[in-house]
């Protein structure tokens, strides 16, 4: 049971039969990365740890819904996460405020949860025709926010090279998705 994605294929079906320690362990292992995630979306750091606990609390109330055929765990738990994000925005902004939250939830709708986790798939798949280098940049810069800077420090390689990476990347990640290659 070394692949985190059956650790974590586990945990959730532990949650859906009522495992407290499963909650516990697929906290464990998924916090961080739904904290930094929910920080960058509400940008408070007392507002992203209320959602977080909406996170997992979500994620115990529906672990049972939970399909992996349609998505994996990390992009289920970061739909949640996203959510519960943007309904925290939309319930604190100020009257007038709308296009703000619309244009970070591009006029996302909850009935619209199936087809975000259809595209995240496909995302996924199409993530899996780069090479590893490349993943790994467009990884750390679109999943964990890292900047063009911080990525060329973590990688340790030049910043020229890490911006042909990633811009090499979004070409590629591009005609897959649109043309399924």
């Amino acid at each position: 049971m070394s692949d985190p994605s059956q650790r974590l294929l586990d945990d959730l079906a532990g949650c859906a039969r009522g495992e407290h320690r499963a909650l516990s362990r697929l906290y464990r292992a998924t916090s961080a990365r739904l904290y930094a995630q929910l920080l960058r979306i509400v940008r408070e750091e007392t507002a992203a740890q209320d959602c977080l606990q909406q996170v997992y609390l979500r994620a115990w109330q529906s672990a049972d819904h939970y399909d992996p055929d349609r998505a994996r765990p990390m992009t289920w738990l970061s739909t949640l996460a996203r959510n519960v994000g943007i309904d925290w925005l939309r319930r604190r902004r100020p009257e007038g405020d709308e296009a703000a939250v619309d244009a970070l939830d591009g006029g996302h709708r909850p009935e619209d949860d199936s087809v975000a986790l259809q595209s995240a798939q496909a995302l996924h798949d199409c993530l899996a025709v780069l090479g590893q280098e490349q993943r790994q940049a467009m990884e750390l810069a679109y999943f964990q926010g890292l900047t063009h800077g911080e990525l060329a420090e973590r990688v340790a390689q030049p910043l020229g090279t890490v911006k042909s990476w990633i811009r090499r990347g979004l070409e590629r990640l591009k005609s897959c998705l649109t043309n399924g290659i």
